[in-house]
């Protein structure tokens, strides 16, 4: 059973309170859960000290028994200086959706020029090698003419 520390919606609609709880990571997010550790109001000023409460001491002891938390409540635990959250590398990100779906496009057609001059370089070298052929032929043909003629 792999159990995750994670966020569990309540409150009402459109005034989210979040639950801070162990859970098995294949209940439903607001289903059931092992133990609630404690509370997250985002509607709250980020200043306030009610925005977030939870109990220190037991989410260290559910990680220390292998629970392994999201990245909000990581997020959360590198604030409070218990966990070291690592940064994320998405260069891509930054990147406006049209410019990247211009960029990959312009890839597809860079691969698909590559890929007709590589096919263009094969068959000149196959007419090449069409062409040496029949010059040998030929070359051959004349020369059991000349020694036909002898």
């Amino acid at each position: 059973m792999s159990l995750k520390i994670r966020l569990a919606r309540a409150g009402t609609k459109k005034r989210p309170v979040y639950h801070i709880v162990v859970a098995d990571s294949r209940s439903p997010r607001d289903g059931r859960f092992i133990e609630r550790l404690g509370y997250f109001n985002p509607l709250l000023p980020k200043d306030k000290t009610e925005r977030l409460k939870f109990d220190l001491e037991k989410t260290q002891a559910w990680i220390a028994k292998g629970a392994t938390p999201s990245d909000r409540i990581m997020r959360f635990l590198d604030e409070a200086g218990v966990a070291k959250r690592e940064k994320r590398n998405n260069p891509e990100k930054a990147i406006p959706r049209k410019q990247r779906k211009v960029m990959k496009e312009e890839a597809e057609k860079a691969k698909a020029e590559a890929a007709a001059a590589a096919a263009a370089a094969a068959a000149a070298a196959a007419a090449a090698a069409a062409a040496a052929a029949a010059a040998a032929a030929a070359a051959e043909k004349a020369k059991a003419a000349a020694a036909a003629a002898s």
